[in-house]
């Protein structure tokens, strides 16, 4: 009896320290994350300073002049990360689906799984070289078609007159993330008990109706998670968009046009920058960092309706 007291109140002092362990961990990624911030807005005051908020809106770029505007940038990053997840998130759902249900024999999946997860470890480098020499010759094409049939769109509205632009740095965007998209999305589904899925067969439900009707939603805060992060990372993807996007710092609507984001701007400026320059690519940086701030608080209030409901 005195024994089992004494364990009992061991595995007590172990359940508190590991709660108190977790807390200190979580607060302090929450400190590193603040002081990031701190450090940024810091060097960026200068620039906060003399442009406000004005410098959100604004469409110039010119160091020459110190007259910066962030707001091509902010664009480009927005359009390219919409256009990647536009076409990312249908192909990795339904690959998810599709590796964890038992269409394919254990082996096959096996190994297809792995192949996906191969896509996450090519350096970025590598995808930007692989765009400019493969994928955006295969792309003008479809550009130029779209040009011709949807020209009178604005996002179609200029004819192609190279292999850079939005729509290519879209695309390889697209094939960055979704291995993302897959791996959680796939995991998500994997974790559900299989009980809902013979309830659900059970009650009458084809395979599809259990998939899309109950799997999927019984998974969806997980997916959202996946896409979230795979958002984040095409926000903040530098190397390969910078080498297929154009580096244009003027503000275009067209798909089909030379463009820039706020990451390419600083890999292609930073290095070089000066006096103001610095103080200006800070800030674009704390723009970035506030926009992928945002976008997870938005998830989290996504996830918390979805549970509600």
């Amino acid at each position: 009896m005195v024994f089992q007291q004494s364990r009992s109140q061991a595995e007590k002092t172990l359940d508190q320290g590991f709660i108190w362990l977790t807390r200190i961990f979580a607060l302090g990624v929450a400190a590193i994350l603040i002081w990031i911030a701190f450090q940024v807005g810091m060097n960026a005051f200068p620039a906060i300073k003399q442009y406000g908020l004005g410098f959100l809106l604004a469409s110039g770029w010119n160091p020459v002049k110190n007259e910066y505007g962030a707001f091509p940038m902010i664009y480009g990053t927005l359009v390219s990360s919409a256009l990647a997840l536009l076409l990312a998130v249908p192909l990795g759902l339904g690959t998810a689906i599709f590796l964890s249900e038992d269409f394919l024999p254990l082996s096959v999946r096996t190994v297809l799984v792995f192949l996906v997860q191969l896509l996450a470890a090519i350096p970025s480098v590598v995808y930007g070289l692989w765009g400019i020499f493969v994928l955006s010759p295969l792309i003008r094409p479809i550009g130029e078609w779209l040009h011709s049939n949807f020209g009178w769109l604005p996002i179609f509205g200029t004819q192609p007159t190279s292999n850079l632009g939005m729509l290519p740095a879209g695309v390889i965007l697209a094939i960055m993330i979704l291995p993302i998209i897959t791996a959680i999305s796939r995991d998500s589904l994997a974790a559900l008990p299989p009980e809902l899925r013979q309830a659900s067969l059970g009650l009458g439900a084809t395979r599809w109706e259990t998939i899309f009707r109950v799997l999927v939603p019984a998974a969806f805060s997980g997916i959202v998670g996946g896409i979230m992060l795979a958002l984040g990372r095409a926000m903040g993807e530098t190397m390969a968009v910078t080498m297929l996007i154009g580096n244009a710092n003027q503000l275009n609507i067209s798909l089909l046009d030379p463009a820039n984001t706020i990451a390419s701007l600083l890999a292609s400026q930073f290095a070089e920058a000066d006096g103001l320059q610095v103080a200006a690519l800070m800030y674009a940086g704390l723009v970035l960092f506030l926009l992928t701030l945002l976008v997870n608080i938005l998830a989290q209030f996504i996830v918390s309706k979805v549970k509600k409901f």
